[in-house]
């Protein structure tokens, strides 16, 4: 329930052109670190802010931010156009997210505020012109930003008035501790500061010490999750690993999750094996790979997964792997239940394992209650398709594990916008690598992708079909088989004899 008290965001006393933006976003109340912060910001105090993943954060601080940028256009004396934002975060996926929300929020006072991302590490060229042009908020990693700090295509010494630390807990973890400390001493002695983070850990009170002055700690009183009503949290004890991934087909293939799912382990072998296991069963999946660009910076195992990509609209977050701590199961779950909309946490334990099970629940626990409830199903209920796991684990070798990442090395390396000058001056050996023997990462068994009705639990039959689509699907490859093949599709229209004349 709101409180009648809270402040909305036309109390607040921002620009009419933000108010605007607010309202195009469809957001009628601030959330609750939006209307903490706002106010402390717009007052000039540095903040020290905790709020769970989806909770609005970044709103919390471009707001404020946005305001201060119009005030000093609209009422200062006339200066030259400079950098006066900084947005640091760890991710190229977060510096994306970052500007676009910052965008959306300017998109009525466009002309006066600029804003700029330049985290993609290949793309330094075009982002030394942009940069040239001095926007007002720059968005970026730590490593980036310090290259165009070195290389004098960004200064911020003279003109830096703002500077907030996105994700804060994830800067060091991600191994910017060094770039960040260079970083510091291109900057002015007096700015104003933001932290915000998911948690408070001893990184985030090491960045309080080197970024910080005298600041305002928001600790939110407010679950670092959402509550049940919107997030339900469940747990399944699985006796051995190959239950793991008995239960998993069997929550997959029967519908028993449906929706977009986000399934993590602790591992990159472990993600590859899962996938090419999921694909026996015709069941889509593709890895989150952290040793492609994609999250090449990346030194924590959580990298550019739990944390850094949102994706929208994830029904099920399943934690395959147990997290290694509490404040990483945080960051897994905090990918689904965004927003307004429900989601479900699923978290598979090994019995060696319930101890540290434990340990998570006493920190997400309140008066002691259970947080993760007894998944309900019974293992014996699924027996049945224990021989076909059985069957698609086998198919899935280290070789073929191995295979599929080369595979995948391969595809980035031909489609690497930063190869591509390499490859046109070097034809032969794109040829080669085009015409490189073909990777077969596993050999797929169409017959695994059909389940009998007799293997469905008897408990959930006519509630799924988990045949229904194949064979929708069957129907239409069949049917295009034939319009495409000419022996099957051509006619051959018999012409009706003339009667003879008979001769007289």
């Amino acid at each position: 329930m709101a409180d009648p008290e809270a402040l909305g965001f036309e109390h607040m006393g921002l620009d009419p052109r933000l108010l605007q933006a607010v309202a195009d976003l469809g957001w009628s109340r601030p959330t609750l670190i939006q209307e903490k912060a706002i106010p402390l910001a717009l007052e000039g105090k540095d903040l020290l802010a905790r709020a769970r993943t989806g909770s609005g954060k970044t709103a919390a601080y471009a707001l404020p931010a946005l305001q201060l940028l119009l005030h000093r256009k609209a009422t200062g004396p006339a200066v030259e156009q400079a950098v006066r934002g900084l947005v640091l975060v760890p991710t190229k996926e977060l510096a994306r997210q970052a500007r676009s929300m910052i965008q959306q929020l300017a998109a009525h006072c466009a002309r006066d505020i600029r804003v700029a991302d330049v985290s993609a590490a290949e793309d330094t060229a075009s982002q030394r012109a942009v940069l040239m042009e001095k926007p007002d908020i720059v968005v970026g990693t730590p490593s980036r930003i310090l290259n165009h700090l070195q290389q004098a295509s960004l200064v911020l010494r003279d003109s830096l008035e703002l500077l907030v630390l996105d994700e804060a807990d994830l800067l060091f973890s991600f191994g910017f501790e060094e770039e960040l400390k260079s970083l510091l001493c291109h900057l002015p002695r007096i700015y104003q500061a933001f932290l915000m983070s998911a948690t408070f850990n001893e990184d985030v009170q090491a960045l309080k010490e080197l970024v910080l002055h005298n600041p305002v700690t928001l600790k939110l009183q407010e679950s670092q999750l959402p509550g049940p009503d919107q997030l339900r949290q469940f747990q399944v004890v699985c006796q051995t690993e190959e239950d793991k991934f008995l239960l998993l087909y069997a929550l997959l293939k029967l519908s028993l999750v449906r929706g977009k799912s986000l399934l993590f382990v602790n591992t990159l072998e472990r993600s590859y094996r899962l996938r090419l296991f999921l694909e026996q069963f015709s069941i889509p999946a593709c890895v989150l790979n952290g040793e492609l660009p994609l999250c090449s910076r990346a030194s924590d195992p959580e990298a550019g997964v739990a944390r850094g990509i949102d994706f929208h609209h994830v029904s099920a977050v399943l934690n395959f792997d147990l997290p290694p701590t509490p404040e990483a199961y945080i960051h897994r779950a905090g990918r689904t239940a965004r927003a307004n909309n429900p989601g479900m946490v699923l978290t598979f334990v090994l019995p060696t394992e319930q101890s540290h099970l434990h340990t998570i629940e006493e920190l997400l626990g309140e008066n002691g209650a259970p947080v993760l409830l007894p998944y309900q199903l019974r293992m014996e209920e699924i027996e049945g398709f224990r021989y076909r796991c059985q069957d698609a684990m086998r198919s899935v070798t280290k070789q073929a594990i191995r295979e599929a990442r080369l595979k995948e090395i391969k595809e980035e390396l031909l489609h690497s916008e930063r190869l591509k000058t390499y490859f046109e001056d070097n034809p032969r050996d794109l040829q080669l690598l085009r015409h490189d023997l073909p990777l077969h990462p596993a050999v797929v068994k169409p017959h695994l992708g059909h389940v009998p009705d007799y293997l469905v639990p008897p408990a959930l039959r006519g509630l799924v079909r988990p045949h229904k689509k194949r064979r929708k699907l069957a129907s239409r490859k069949v049917q295009k088989a034939k319009t495409q093949n000419p022996l099957c599709s051509f006619r051959h229209r018999k012409e009706r004899r003339r009667p003879t004349a008979v001769p007289s």
